[in-house]
């Protein structure tokens, strides 16, 4: 409607320009608090990243024993690095593993032990119908398939460990109460020491060959 045709109380609403700040921030307001809750949610993850990483590397390195027997100071050790995660995130879900290769060179490469991947997937498969299993050669004689050559534990005397820490815990931010997701944050740190020479190394016998189950 033409403005000389409202009436004067109109004409003045018309043109008032009075709270229109308020309904813009009104808009902007829920998409800023968003944006600032993912970087905040982020960097929070990248810095429990960070700490987890170095946590890791400095009580890792008093973990290089002998043997995988000594299960007491093993847990000793690994105490020390939950204790250092829960003063971080106090309801965090921690499991530690310990693979151990021969040499750095395996655990750098971590190749998978020699099959024959008749189907082309990439895994050894086991049994299909009247088809066996896939096979591989046993190269650590540990009675199945390892995809990254190694083996659980903490090795023998100048073994390479990879120690590593994974860590999951409700996230900070509530972010993905907004956009959908998981309200579980997981984050890992590793590192690959050596076991003090504290005798000869161990070998393993001659490879077995067998079929993945």
């Amino acid at each position: 409607m033409p403005r000389h045709l409202l009436p004067a109380p109109l004409r003045g609403l018309r043109e008032d320009e009075r709270g229109s700040t308020v309904v813009e921030f009104a808009i902007v307001a829920p998409v800023m608090a968003m944006v600032l809750l993912a970087g905040f949610d982020i960097g929070h993850t990248l810095y429990m990243r960070g700490v987890l990483q170095g946590i890791v590397q400095k009580t890792a390195r008093d973990s290089t024993l002998e043997s995988g027997t000594a299960a007491e100071q093993q847990e000793k050790l690994d105490n020390r690095v939950k204790a250092q995660v829960y003063a971080l995130a106090n309801n965090a879900d921690i499991v530690i593993t310990r693979r151990y290769y021969r040499t750095f060179t395996d655990a750098s490469a971590a190749r998978a032990e020699t099959w024959t991947d008749t189907n082309g997937n990439g895994t050894c498969d086991g049994p299909s119908g009247v088809t066996p299993g896939e096979p591989y050669e046993d190269a650590n004689n540990n009675g199945h398939w390892d995809k990254d050559g190694a083996d659980d534990g903490q090795g023998g005397a100048k073994d390479a460990v990879l120690y590593t820490v994974k860590v999951s815990y409700p996230r900070f931010f509530p972010i993905y109460n907004f956009i959908g997701g998981s309200h579980t944050t997981s984050i890992s740190g590793s590192t690959v020491l050596k076991n003090q020479p504290y005798g000869d190394q161990g070998s393993y016998a001659a490879p077995t060959v067998r079929n993945c189950p």
